[in-house]
Order: structure tokens, then sequence, then C-alpha cells
């Protein structure tokens, strides 16, 4: 039993280090937990996943297991060869109703917290409109006037060469600030697929027809994977996700390179505005004109 004992904790104690080394942003070989966290959705997540499920669950676990057990050697039939004849107790009963109910309104406390900080999005930086296809995803950025272009997953023996995870890495990036609120408009173009970003806590439907809403921040710059996971077709697993966060500064610099401005939406405003401040002055001016020239003319005996 000490061999046993000992030999368990030097495998606990070798399997730490690698536990240490998660990868961030992608599935990390051999693990056993979720991603580390990249955003506050993520980090609120993963604390509700420890602190309150995995605690209940461990109870009920125990719980149940100990009651088994009790139940097999306390009501075998060696130990009671003549059976009990009641078929009711009221205190049982009341406990397990009582007790689930107790449990699930702890986890629905916490739960509503969680969901309505999904919900609760703060004032967006960057939009990013996410169109699903079958079978890769389109990106466009409305408020940079960056057209849509579409991410394909990158062919194997091309994502072996650049050293990146095959079917998680695209030729086309969706590219990011960093520490700056992302608002993704997820939709589809044909059925439903679904964006999932695990290292951002995010997992939102793409449905045809719909727009659905949802946010992350990034909090360090780096390379991000995520799938679609709902089942979309043949293709459905070559449908991979990849998210670049960069500084600010780079990313103007990218929404130039594909023909955009970081002020678009700003002078498309202004513009709209200098528009229809002309359409509202040239009712006005018309409306003079008209006057003078209704005016009556001034008789000659007047003018002279």
């Amino acid at each position: 039993m000490t061999a046993w004992i000992g030999a368990t904790i030097m495998v606990g104690a070798s399997a730490m280090p690698a536990m240490a080394q998660d990868l961030l942003g992608q599935p990390t070989p051999g693990g056993i937990g979720l991603q580390p966290a990249a955003s506050p959705l993520k980090h609120d997540a993963i604390w509700f996943h420890n602190v309150i499920l995995l605690p209940v669950i461990t109870f009920i676990t125990l719980l149940v297991l100990g009651l088994l057990i009790w139940v097999v050697v306390r009501y075998n039939k060696k130990s009671n060869p003549v059976p009990a004849r009641w078929s009711h107790n009221t205190l049982v009963e009341v406990v397990w109703t009582v007790l689930p109910v107790i449990i699930l309104l702890v986890i629905a406390l916490f739960s509503f917290r969680l969901l309505y900080d999904y919900e609760a999005m703060p004032e967006p930086d960057v939009t990013v409109k996410v169109t699903g296809n079958q079978w890769n995803w389109g990106y466009e950025y409305p408020d940079q006037a960056v057209s849509e272009y579409i991410s394909n997953m990158l062919p194997e023996d091309e994502a072996r060469a650049r050293n990146v995870p095959y079917r998680l890495a695209a030729d086309q990036a969706m590219v990011v600030p960093v520490g700056k609120t992302v608002r993704l408009l997820i939709t589809a173009s044909d059925v439903i697929h679904s964006l999932a970003l695990p290292a951002f806590g995010l997992k939102t439907d793409a449905v045809p027809g719909r727009t659905n809403e949802t946010w992350f921040k990034a909090e360090r710059t780096g390379v991000y994977y995520g799938q679609c996971s709902e089942l979309c077709g043949v293709d459905h697993a070559f449908m991979p996700i990849e998210i670049r966060v960069v500084t600010e500064a780079e990313f103007a610099a990218w929404v130039a390179s594909r023909g955009g401005s970081m002020t678009a939406a700003a002078d498309a405003e202004a513009a709209a505005a200098a528009e229809a401040a002309a359409t509202q002055a040239a009712p006005a001016a018309d409306t003079a004109t008209e006057a003078t020239s209704t005016e009556p003319a001034a008789t000659p005996a007047a003018a002279q």
C-alpha cells in the first residue's frame, strides 16, 4: 500500500509541469482541463466550473456512492433475511426533494450572473460580422470598411511547413486589436454552424436568416484557434477559426492593407451629416430666390 501511494504521488508530481505548460489558444496534447483563459468571460467561466460546479458534482457523486454502499451493506439479504414491510418514509422523501432544489438554486444564482456577463456587452470598439458557409468562414469589418473575405483551412502540407496546427490554422485569420471589446455579429448563409472559441469562452450558433451577437476582449497578443462545433455537413471538420490578436498599430496597418480605414465610420457619418445639411439648405435657398422674384417691380414715378 505504501509503495502504491508513493507511486501515485510521483506520477502526480511528474504530471504537474505538463499541466503548468498548457498551450494558450489551442488544445494541449494530453491535457485534461479547460484551455487557459484569454478573456474576462473565460476567467469567469473557469471560476464557475472550478468553484461551483466541480464541488457540487463531487459532493453529489460521493453522497450517492456512500448511500449505495450503505444500502448494499445494511440491507442485503444476508443482513436482512426477513424483508421490511414498510414502503414510505416521509423524512427521506422530503430530503430527496428539497436537497436537489437547494443545489439547483445555488447553481442558478451563479449561472445567471455569468449569463448576464455574456449578455451585458460593453461599448464595442471593433465589430466583426462572421458568416458561416459550407465549409468556411467569412469575415467583414463594417466600421473600418473592410469588405468580406473568406477564411479556409490550410492544407496539411502547408500547415506542417508553417509549423502550425493542422485543421486549426486558416489561410486568412480574423484580426483584432488587443485589449479592445470585439463585437461579433454571427450568421450563416446556408445551414446552421456554430462558432466556438475555447480560449475566449465562446460558443454561438450561426443561423441562416438570423444574427446572433457575442463579444470578447483579448487580454494578450497571439494566435487563438477555434472550430465549427455544429454538425453542418460532410466537411464539418474542416472549418477552423483562427484569430490573430495584435497591437493597435498592427491592426491599423492591417486595415489599411485591406483597403479600409480606421476612421471609415466617422468619415461616413460626417459625409452623411454634410449631405443632410446641404439637403436642408437647398430648400431654404430656393425659398429665398422665389421670394425675391415675386417682389413687385418699382413704378417709374417711384423710381424718379
